[in-house]
């Protein structure tokens, strides 16, 4: 490193290198060093003396498991490289290290490609705002295309992504230029962008500069450089004292050290750091020490922009902020996996507990659980290939030998209706209630906590005490005792004692009151679900789908790159477990499965997770659900559901409230449901998330006569021999979609199916030959016929009919959704297509309601019926509708003999006209 008076002066910036596992980061990083006279000697992760790969397990395994630090200079400004973990089981320890970082470098494999851990940290990026420059390392190998990976970059990543390789080109001024309408506007006037307008649009994270080369062979490496020297910016930051924690470690004495970074004023030798919260703590900085690989300088002060380590702290948190720095992101990347440490024969539970939570303060990603009922530690972690490093740590720090049993998944749970919760508590000399008020969220929200109570019912203080109190720890759920998420919960109502309360009272009160809501509440159970990514050659993708229909799966159409296809979508965490494997086995080592993390959704098999787990909470002494009140001197327990005769304040909800509340948590009322099913329809239709609608009666094609009823029932055949039977009772994963008898346990009666028909609309015209030869002379006519024909149908049926044209051409295009008498008509935005509409709409309402999809397309077929939808071919539709004409006829002639030309005559012109033409055998389809 070179020496602190030197580079005092020197601007800061803090520069992060992440990547897929195996794409050359850290000899990315050894060249960089190299390259700006760091280090003397090139290292080489195979030869096991990479500079910044410091740890023995690191050198043995040849990946970096945790977050490194060094210096170098740029010019005039000195960048400290920020080494992050590339593997899936270390992402949290990455996570961690955004937080603290100005720009970033993400390393693309060129051989590779956009790998889906690359797709996961791109989401990171993009959620913590960092500028990023991108490396395509590994170009020297054989078959790399530098524009076919450009072209990746812009469809899988972002269109922004630009070729640096020939800056002044007028190709690349002019590509830059339609990032911005600003930079567009001076480019027309001046004919070229200067370099700072580039390094603006890069901070703003408008542009996304693309460098090529190999780090191995240092080709690229200092063009790579040069654009880090000329484009990056120091950031400003303010004169009052400020800074993040990312991360605690130990040093080979096993000193405590916090890692931080200096974002306001500077840090100086003996400094007083103090704590925030509850458990506010005011401690020392003793050293301040600069790393550079295992080497460092201790300064006595650090300047804003520094990223250090710091002794003498023993109460940091990994993602805290001092000083001025209050709000931290939480993190995105959390464990799936539980598993139970096996402790060798005469090992002390309790001591060994002590000491994980050691290490779980230095790996972000690791959660150490006591289990209070079966007296055992386990250890929630990302995944498999961190256990084997966990087991390694142990042995090395502790002297124990541990082992991990059998995986289980990291479960959750929410609500899908707002519910008060009432805590009371009471013995003795003491008192306090708390009244709360739970509601959804949608997912991925986590917990939000809010007052709404008036300080003049309840004095500030003792609200704060009560925020806190929900802050502090993980509730457990009331299903299975998993943690609650996705939800807000608010401070609705409080009381104290002026001279009995004190604070252990109100943590005792909010516990319960949350406790309470859980138990009136619909819960829903939530499980991890994967983002996939399945290659597999061409002749074996009909086997990967069975696999992940199998999984309870869902997946877009397969596309094909080269001689591969590929299959894309999500599936339960749990039903994932050892895949990889199986598709190694029967793919021959062709094929190859990539997994993140999507989220928490509603558990697929839930009654039977229930079932296994056997969690009872009112046998859960630790985590009461009634509330504790006083009589003639002694206190008493109170059920859940008698706390509401006892409470001693009212309810902060007004008796229609309530009663909402009762009916969303308990019975469902048919009309009022099916008043919200219409409104949800007409939400939809409006276009929530873009236009995400569903459609049509499964009753429809069972109508058809003689031959197509045999191809449909050979097609479902088939369909079921190859790719499983579709189960129409397999739940969707959305929170206001859950089956009655799987994720939530209420006392919900189920609500009767309503009946959707999805009507692919140019597949339709160009299928019926009358539709198509009008679309050939006026499109517009040929849509308004087929309005006019479906609006009939749709009067006799029933059903909710909505019509979907293609408009994914027309530039600019937001979408529309309009009523057409009485049926929907949907236009898809921009870059969607009508199928794609489809499968989403399928996709969405599928499970929960009887839907038919009209369309000729045989991909499309097949995707809808794997989504629980039932198919309708043109010729079908076409048939139906017939058979509905004479349906009609027939009653009519019924009830007034002798006025068929009467009929005719009222009929909608296009129909009767249609309809007369298929009996007389003048159209044919």
């Amino acid at each position: 490193m070179g020496n602190t008076s030197e580079n005092k002066g020197k601007k800061h910036i803090t520069l992060g290198l992440l990547a897929h596992v195996d794409a050359g980061k850290t000899t990315l990083a050894e060249s960089i060093l190299y390259l700006t006279g760091a280090i003397r000697k090139l290292g080489r992760v195979d030869h096991k003396d990479a500079f910044l790969d410091t740890d023995e397990l690191e050198r043995a395994r040849g990946i970096t498991i945790f977050s490194k630090q060094a210096e170098c200079v740029l010019g005039d400004k000195q960048f400290t490289l920020l080494d992050t973990p590339g593997h899936v089981d270390f992402s949290a320890e990455m996570e961690r290290t955004l937080q603290v970082l100005d720009y970033a470098v993400l390393i693309v494999s060129g051989a590779d490609g956009v790998q889906g851990h690359v797709e996961t940290l791109w989401r990171l990026l993009d959620q913590y705002q960092i500028p990023v420059f991108l490396f395509i390392n590994k170009m020297d190998q054989p078959g790399t295309d530098r524009a076919a990976l450009m072209e990746e970059l812009n469809r899988r990543l972002d269109e922004k992504c630009i070729d640096f390789g020939r800056q002044d080109s007028e190709e690349f001024f002019e590509n830059i230029a339609m990032c911005s309408e600003q930079a567009l506007e001076s480019y027309l006037e001046h004919g070229r962008l200067s370099g700072e307008q580039i390094s603006s649009l890069i901070q703003e994270r408008k542009v996304f500069p693309c460098f090529f080369g190999s780090a191995l062979k240092l080709e690229g490496v200092e063009e790579l450089l040069k654009g880090l020297e000329t484009f990056t910016r120091c950031p400003e930051y303010p004169t009052e004292f400020g800074a993040r924690v990312f991360k605690i470690s130990r040093d080979g004495q096993g000193n405590r050290l916090t890692w931080m970074k200096i974002t306001g004023g500077s840090l100086k030798v003996k400094t007083v750091l103090c704590g925030q919260g509850e458990d506010a703590w005011e401690e020392k900085a003793d050293q301040l020490r600069i790393y550079s690989g295992t080497g460092y300088q201790m300064v006595p002060e650090a300047p804003a922009g520094t990223v250090l380590a710091v002794t003498g702290l023993t109460k940091t948190r990994t993602g805290e902020g001092l000083g001025i720095e209050r709000l931290v992101h939480a993190p995105l990347l959390e464990p799936v996996m539980n598993y139970q440490v096996q402790l060798p024969e005469g090992c002390d539970p309790g001591q060994m507990f002590q000491k994980l939570r050691e290490l779980e303060e230095e790996i972000p990603e690791l959660h150490i659980v006591w289990e209070n009922q079966s007296n055992e530690i386990h250890a929630q972690v990302m995944g498999e290939v961190q256990i084997e490093i966990l087991k390694s740590l142990i042995r090395k720090r502790f002297g124990t030998d541990v082992e991990f049993g059998s995986g289980s998944i990291v479960y959750k749970e929410t609500i899908a209706a707002a519910a008060e919760g009432v805590g009371h508590f009471e013995p003795l000399r003491h008192y306090a209630e708390v009244h709360l008020l739970l509601e959804p969220l949608e997912p991925g929200s986590g917990l939000v906590f809010d007052t709404a109570c008036s300080e003049d019912a309840l004095d500030r203080n003792w609200q704060r005490l009560i925020l806190t109190h929900l802050e502090e720890r993980c509730h457990p759920g009331v299903l299975t005792g998993s943690e609650i998420t996705d939800m807000k919960i608010t401070l609705m109502a409080g009381r104290a004692h002026l001279k009995h309360t004190e604070g252990g009272d109100f943590r005792q009160a909010t516990y319960r009151a949350v406790r309470q809501g859980l138990k009136k509440a619909r819960c829903i159970l939530l499980e991890p679900v994967y983002d996939f990514r399945l290659e597999l050659p061409a002749e074996l993708i009909g086997r990967g789908m069975t696999d992940i229909q199998k999984m309870h799966g869902s997946f877009r159409p397969p596309q094909t790159e080269g001689e591969l296809s590929v299959l894309t979508g999500s599936v339960p965490a749990a039903a994932m477990h050892d895949y990889q494997k199986e598709v190694t086995a029967y793919s021959r080592g062709r094929g190859r499965l990539v997994c993140s993390l999507k989220g928490y959704e509603p558990c697929h098999n839930a009654e039977e997770v229930l079932e296994a787990i056997g969690y009872d909470s009112e046998k859960d002494t630790e985590n009461p659900t009634g509330s504790v009140f006083c009589a003639h001197g002694a206190g008493f327990y109170v059920p859940w559901d008698q706390v509401e005769r006892y409470m001693h304040l009212e309810s902060c909800l007004k008796p229609e409230q309530l009663r909402t509340l009762e009916e969303q948590n308990g019975i469902w009322q048919e009309t009022g449901q099916e008043r919200q099913d219409s409104q949800d329809m007409q939400d939809r239709v409006r276009g929530q998330s873009g236009a995400e609608t569903a459609g049509g009666p499964s009753g429809a094609a069972s109508s058809g006569q003689g031959a197509s009823l045999e191809m449909d029932r050979e097609l479902k055949e088939i369909f079921e021999r190859t790719y499983g039977t579709s189960k129409r009772e397999r739940q969707s994963f959305g929170y206001t979609n859950v089956s009655a008898a799987g994720a939530y346990r209420s006392t919900a009666r189920k609500k009767p199916e309503k009946e959707y028909l999805l009507v692919d609309g140019y597949n339709i015209i160009f299928a019926w030959e009358e539709l198509k030869e009008l679309a050939k002379a006026n499109i517009e006519s040929a849509r308004g016929r087929l309005m006019d024909i479906l609006s009939n149908y749709q009067g006799y049926k029933k059903m909710t009919l909505i019509l979907v044209f293609d408009a994914y051409k027309v530039q600019g295009n937001p979408g529309e959704q309009a009523k057409y008498h009485n049926i929907h008509v949907v236009y898809t935005k921009e870059a969607e297509t009508a199928d794609q509409y489809i499968e989403k709409t399928v996709h969405e309402m599928g499970r929960q309601h009887r839907v038919t999809v009209a369309t000729s397309d045989a991909t499309e077929q097949m995707i809808v019926l794997s989504q629980g939808a039932v198919r309708m071919s043109a010729r079908e539709l076409a048939e139906e509708i017939r058979h509905t004409e004479q349906e009609i006829r027939a009653t009519w002639l019924e009830h007034h003999p002798g006025s068929k030309d009467y009929l005719l005559d009222h009929m909608s012109g296009e129909m009767s006209e249609m309809m007369e033409d298929i009996r007389l055998g003048k159209k044919h389809f």
